[in-house]
């Protein structure tokens, strides 16, 4: 399937808007700011996953939005691209133990401390999907719904997103029978279904799954 994005006026205009963020960080004297997004938090299954991306002004990257807004194919299109025009892309990964022995929201802080120190240049400045992340130095504004405002934080939303599902699609060789491929450890029916009937696995998160 060939992926394309009209990069028209109005294209244009929207990502110019996305950009609001990032420049008015540029105004304060900040010149790398990393976008900040995870991917994971509700699932019963699999790790949390979060990303931190760096893009330099002049990238131009036609169909980048929220990773929930993006097809399948659209994502895995835009992963390419970023990871492509970006200046630089960490990865933070917090597996279901740590999550069930520090709790999601601690795992989710986690994955992006480890996925700033995963990026090749230290950040000056980060702009952070609804939270503040501790014990990290570096001035930060966390924005509600940041991933449909902030081209950086969107960026990050399809790296965590798209990672994400490579782990849940390689769940699925492993323990067919579960359906990983399609729920991607969500708590759909499917899935409930198959712990039901076939029991909890080790990539489970117990403290998410305590009524099977």
């Amino acid at each position: 399937m060939t992926v394309k994005f009209k990069y028209d006026e109005k294209e244009k205009a929207r990502l110019e808007k996305m950009w609001e963020y990032e420049r008015i960080c540029c105004d304060n004297g900040f010149k790398l700011i990393a976008g900040l997004d995870e991917a994971g938090r509700g699932p019963l299954a699999g790790p949390v996953v979060a990303a931190a991306v760096i893009l330099n002004r002049n990238v131009v990257i036609p169909g980048i939005n929220d990773s929930k807004k993006l097809s399948e194919a659209k994502r895995e299109y835009l992963y390419d691209e970023i990871k492509d025009k970006a200046v630089s892309v960490g990865l933070g990964i917090v597996d279901e133990k740590t999550i069930d022995e520090i709790n999601i929201l601690q795992a989710t802080l986690m994955a992006m401390r480890i996925a700033i120190e995963n990026l090749s240049i230290k950040p000056d400045y980060l702009l952070v999907d609804a939270e503040r992340i501790n014990y990290v130095k570096i001035p930060q504004l966390a924005i509600v719904k940041g991933d449909s405002l902030s081209i950086s934080i969107s960026a990050a939303s399809i790296i965590a997103k798209v990672e994400r599902d490579r782990i849940l699609t390689s769940y699925d060789k492993e323990y067919p029978e579960y359906g990983f491929g399609k729920h991607k450890g969500y708590g759909t029916k499917q899935h409930m279904d198959c712990i039901r009937k076939f029991g909890l696995l080790p990539i489970h998160r117990r403290s998410f799954t305590k009524n099977f």
